[in-house]
């Protein structure tokens, strides 16, 4: 179910209220979350605002992990998902979004895209503190 992101339903600085003027718009409407998993790569193209393509990663198996000591990136496979701070029920569901936790053969990584908006996993090595 689409959702709206309007701001007719909050209140004015002053904390008078607004009143709908006219009805929703599309262009305010939002979409569903993907809900990123991992599992087998699986990428869905929605149409974005002005008819451009964004990419919402379904599934996903890889990650680009950087090493911030040395600045190197490079391609590795997601073990599964240990901490997500968004949200405890997709911790258990092992749902990816951005800042959660993965463990990778490289060690733990903090994912810094949005899987759902971008259809990749980049991430960075944590150094030192396991969370």
């Amino acid at each position: 179910m689409p959702q709206w992101h309007g701001d007719l339903h909050k209140r004015k600085k002053t904390g008078g209220k607004k009143h709908m003027f006219r009805g929703k718009r599309a262009f305010e409407m939002g979409s569903d979350p993907a809900q990123t998993i991992v599992g087998e790569k699986r990428v869905s193209i929605k149409r974005g605002r002005g008819g451009n393509p964004k990419f919402a990663a379904l599934a996903v198996n890889s990650v680009n992990v950087t090493d911030p000591s040395t600045g190197k990136s490079q391609k590795t496979e997601i073990r599964s998902v240990v901490k997500n701070p968004a949200n405890v029920d997709y911790q258990r569901r092992g749902v990816i979004t951005k800042g959660a936790v993965v463990e990778t053969p490289l060690g733990q990584a903090i994912v810094t895209s949005r899987p759902g908006q971008h259809g990749v996993v980049n991430a960075v090595l944590l150094q030192g503190r396991q969370e």
